[in-house]
């Protein structure tokens, strides 16, 4: 493994790369709307008091957002608190991830001592979950963790195949956690929401960080079908979790839906533009439904794009993903012009 994957578990690290461009951070093209920024700073009086541990305004807000009640709404210090959050509350003794995934489902099951499987999404389907998924769910699962769109490969979950792993779950009294922090930059991405699918036993996971590219903001939220495992979950760690700034932040956000929506036609637009102009070198690239893509290429890309000062995300730390792997985060026209000049001339 690579040196520099060590210390860095995740893209975004411009405190290390501050004179590049960063792909590497799956965040809106459009970055953080003004609105939200005002409201941040109309409101700095307040800093200088603690936050509202229980998140009473934006609780209630995202309720109304998510056609819910408060009670079942929990926010935390973004997507990653609230996961490291739900293990230790659920105590889950067998869970099932997918790989490749997101690393921090492993990370925080582990050190609660769970036994973590893993189901290995197929390369040669473009990494879609399919029919076989459903007979990895077996009884002596305590949970199972979904990502929709998949975190790296930009794949959503079918909506027929999750409405048979939620009924599974719910059958042998599994926990179901699906991580949908990318659905709302997806075109009619609540077609394909677990909300959908909801029971007592499902959690979906949702963040500002990468909808609002609020990623120092640190604000995310889950939604759950039983009150009383949110409360579970709302007592677990830390007591002042959502800073008073991220409050304010995502009291604004909530109010910018059309800014979501241009996004999401930028998204799709520029996506399926850096798609064809990738694959004109024969790099492989595989379908994405998400504001990012994921493609082979030769060892070492990653190093020789930072000499171009293009920052792009290494999958060699992906379980099932080897040093060839990439995945490049869906920018504005023009940044994603600066990353197909970088890769001609390194290509």
């Amino acid at each position: 493994m690579n040196e520099w994957l060590q210390n860095e578990l995740h893209g975004g690290n411009i405190h290390v790369y501050q004179d590049c461009c960063d792909f590497s951070a799956n965040l809106n093209p459009l970055g953080m709307p003004e609105a939200v920024r005002q409201n941040v700073i109309k409101n700095a009086d307040l800093w200088a008091h603690y936050p509202d541990p229980d998140c009473r305004l934006l609780t209630a807000k995202i309720a109304e957002y998510e056609q819910t009640t408060p009670q079942k709404i929990v926010c935390g210090n973004g997507a990653d608190d609230l996961i490291w959050r739900t293990v230790q509350a659920l105590c889950p003794k067998r869970a099932l991830i997918l790989a490749p995934c997101f690393s921090e489902y492993r990370r925080a099951l582990e050190a609660f001592g769970c036994e973590v499987e893993s189901f290995a999404l197929d390369e040669a389907s473009g990494f879609l979950p399919d029919e076989k998924l459903p007979a990895a769910l077996h009884p002596s699962l305590d949970l199972v963790i979904l990502c929709s769109p998949n975190n790296p490969t930009g794949r959503l979950i079918p909506t027929d195949l999750l409405c048979e792993l939620s009924r599974i779950c719910e059958e042998n009294r599994t926990y179901l956690l699906v991580d949908e922090c990318f659905l709302d930059l997806v075109p009619d991405g609540k077609m394909f929401s677990a909300r959908r699918f909801m029971n007592d036993l499902t959690i979906v996971l949702n963040a500002f960080t990468k909808t609002f590219a609020m990623a120092g903001l640190r604000l995310g939220y889950a939604v759950f079908g039983s009150t009383s495992t949110a409360e579970t979950v709302r007592k677990t760690g830390q007591y002042w979790s959502v800073s008073t700034p991220a409050q304010f932040a995502g009291l604004a956000a909530l109010g910018q839906l059309e800014h979501l929506e241009k996004s999401r036609k930028l998204i799709v637009s520029e996506r399926d533009f850096l798609m064809q102009r990738l694959r004109r070198p024969g790099l492989q690239v595989y379908p994405s439904d998400a504001n990012f893509l994921l493609f082979r290429a030769r060892n070492g890309l990653r190093r020789d794009l930072i000499e171009e000062h293009i920052l792009i995300r290494s999958c060699e730390n992906f379980e099932g993903l080897d040093g060839t792997f990439y995945r490049i985060a869906v920018r504005s026209h023009p940044e994603n012009e600066l990353l197909l000049a970088a890769l001609r001339r390194c290509l």
